[in-house]
């Protein structure tokens, strides 16, 4: 029923994607190898707590980390943490691993980094599938805010 949700959200909001089915992966690269494409090109989508009850998407290249100061500052806060597993699905509708701001039981507010460019794979609403869609499609379909919220786990 997930990749339902998602690909019903993505119909909605007229994107073009691809749907890949391609099995559980354990790591970036073995995402990217399963899905055809460049490790940048994944973005995860990350549930961020805010307060109680109040949470957001941040959309991160697969090669890039959360900078919790940039994100920070771009959001006018002074504190942000990760939620549960079990928080997070009770946010979204989604497992870890799974989540996507397309479908989910709540429409929280999205960050995307400064990075989130051309074509990219985002989370299918299910373990192993995946969509390829154009982030600009995404990031105004989503009405997201970008801004430079990561940085390379080398910097």
């Amino acid at each position: 029923m997930s990749e339902e949700r998602v690909t019903a959200a993505l119909d909605a909001a007229g994107i073009d994607y691809t749907v890949t089915h391609h099995g559980q992966v354990g790591s970036l690269a073995e995402a990217a190898a399963a899905r055809g494409v460049d490790p940048n090109r994944i973005v995860k989508t990350l549930v961020v707590r805010r307060g109680d009850d109040d949470h957001l998407f941040v959309l991160v290249p697969g090669d890039r980390q959360i900078d919790w100061p940039k994100l920070r500052h771009a959001l006018g806060v002074s504190r942000l943490s990760m939620p549960s597993p079990e928080d997070a699905f009770a946010a979204t509708g989604y497992e870890r691993g799974t989540i996507t701001p397309f479908g989910s039981t709540h429409a929280w507010p999205v960050i995307a980094d400064e990075h989130v460019t051309g074509t990219i794979s985002l989370g299918g609403g299910a373990h192993g599938v995946s969509v390829t869609v154009e982030a600009q499609d995404v990031i105004a379909a989503l009405g997201a805010t970008v801004a430079d919220v990561t940085d390379s786990p080398t910097d």
